[in-house]
């Protein structure tokens, strides 16, 4: 890790390794509110990598951005190769549909059983999975991988916290995205279901390959999940490392983010 005046930098992985998502230059304001000053981010293929910030540092804005929801005011946002703020409609609802979101409510519909849940991002994506008549076999692997099988026929409200937050990782994997972005995917759980939660994100990222943003206030979650750290101060990515490196600084505002 080096240092240029108070900012921290790591030398990414080699630049021949492809990047699924390039934000540079990312700037975005409300009125005189500074949210974003020039924030620069790039998610490799395969990699899980941690964004995290304090509350109003940004992050539910740059996610925003990041998927078409927001115009940021200047700077460049490229996922796949597509750059967002070029595509029409059409265009961005297709490249959607190789991202996937876990809500941090999860997002569940209530009036919907849970394999009612999982069959609705496919009725509106079925081209991409072949015009497929019988959606049963889908929606039982995606419960399977999260072990939530037996639940396919239950209604949210019969669910615990953590049970919602699979069936809600299950629903995003039904179209067997290349990115997920997790928006706190541990906030409001026990510490035991968070741990479950973290361990089921890893066995996703080895099945699926999938590369993965993951937005989160918890440093544990950030400890065993993340292969790379950005850390947004003042809307700019102010450090960037592994866990170990982070945790190493003596800068007070990197610092500030590991103290209990």
């Amino acid at each position: 890790m080096k240092t240029s005046s108070s900012h921290t930098t790591l030398l990414n992985k080699e630049d021949s390794q492809e990047v699924m998502i390039r934000i540079e230059g990312l700037y975005k304001s409300f009125g005189d509110n500074h949210v974003l000053n020039g924030f620069n981010m790039k998610l490799l293929k395969g990699e899980n990598l941690v964004v995290m910030g304090k509350s109003g540092s940004g992050k539910s804005v740059m996610i925003k951005c990041l998927v078409g929801l927001m115009k940021p005011d200047k700077g460049r946002i490229s996922v796949m190769g597509n750059e967002i703020t070029k595509l029409d409609r059409e265009a961005l609802d297709i490249l959607r549909s190789d991202i996937g979101f876990l809500f941090q409510g999860s997002a569940l519909y209530d009036s919907m059983t849970v394999r009612e849940n999982l069959e609705f991002p496919m009725r509106r994506h079925r081209e991409k999975l072949g015009m497929i008549n019988n959606t049963l076999p889908l929606v039982q692997e995606a419960l399977e991988s999260v072990g939530l099988a037996h639940t396919m026929e239950l209604m949210p409200e019969e669910l615990s916290g953590g049970m919602k937050r699979r069936v809600a990782l299950a629903r995003t994997l039904i179209l067997r995205p290349k990115i997920i972005l997790y928006d706190e995917p541990t906030s409001g759980l026990d510490p035991i279901t968070a741990k479950e939660i973290i361990e089921l994100m890893r066995n996703i990222q080895e099945q699926y390959g999938t590369s993965s943003l993951i937005i989160t206030h918890d440093v544990d979650c950030a400890r065993v999940i993340s292969e790379r750290m950005i850390l947004l101060v003042d809307g700019v990515n102010y450090a960037e490392g592994t866990y170990e490196e982070l945790l190493l600084s003596k800068d007070p505002k990197v610092e500030a983010f590991f103290k209990k």
